[in-house]
């Protein structure tokens, strides 16, 4: 059974060595495929050097475009997909928790949950819009972490639930597709962590895209026809 990681990245360059070792160093994990979203630093080089593949992309297409020119790249190998952001550094090894689930055949999907944030991190708009979007489109789960792109996917899920959805909705519409159509969804503790955004201009302007692209994706998920179950 083969377990491949992909990690999309933008910018990424001090934190995605460790990010790559840290998964490379997960059991089972047979290939690191790193998703160059066409950085201006050196996150392409880097990830080369501790160890990965690297799809550098000639243009920057935001990430659930990125996530689907990896899986295009892998989708013949890859029993399992193991998604992991590129800013988890030596968090990254925490995947491992995600994957016996998926192998064991307990669930089709997991999803990485993550301890709250230390000092001020947003409001909570998105993850409350996406949390509201996720239970009134997938049947009425409730998501602790609607918004973690930490998942583990066999095959039968990744190839129902994908492609991908534009920018930030990647992760609402993983978790809408994967309940309509009938799989198993875990969510999994961790202590993972990442380089959360303040309440900066910067961070304000992040979560602005986040949250229109979370919009985006419920408003298209709420006119998408429920796949047929096997």
């Amino acid at each position: 059974m083969s377990v491949i990681a992909l990690v999309p990245a933008f910018n990424e360059s001090e934190r995605i060595t460790a990010t790559v070792r840290s998964a490379m160093e997960i059991a089972g994990v047979d290939r690191v495929l790193v998703v160059d979203d066409a950085s201006s630093d050196d996150t392409s080089a880097r990830a080369r050097a501790a160890g990965a593949e690297v799809l550098t992309l000639p243009s920057n297409l935001g990430k659930g475009a990125a996530l689907d020119a990896g899986l295009a790249y892998v989708a013949q190998d890859a029993d399992i997909l193991l998604l992991l952001d590129g800013d988890l550094a030596e968090t990254a090894f925490e995947g491992e928790s995600l994957l016996a689930p998926v192998v064991s055949g307990e669930a089709d999907m997991t999803i990485a949950t993550f301890p709250h944030p230390v000092g001020k991190a947003g409001f909570g708009l998105v993850k409350g819009l996406a949390r509201f979007g996720i239970a009134r489109l997938g049947g009425g789960f409730l998501a602790e972490a609607p918004l973690s792109g930490q998942r583990a996917l066999s095959r039968t899920a990744w190839t129902r639930v994908t492609p991908f959805a534009f920018g930030y909705g990647v992760e609402v519409a993983l978790t809408i597709r994967a309940l309509r159509s009938g799989l198993t969804i875990l969510e999994v503790p961790t202590t993972m962590s990442h380089a959360a955004t303040g309440r900066d201009l910067s961070g304000f302007m992040h979560r602005g895209r986040q949250f229109a692209h979370v919009l985006r994706a419920l408003i298209r998920l709420a006119f998408e026809r429920t796949p047929t179950r096997d």
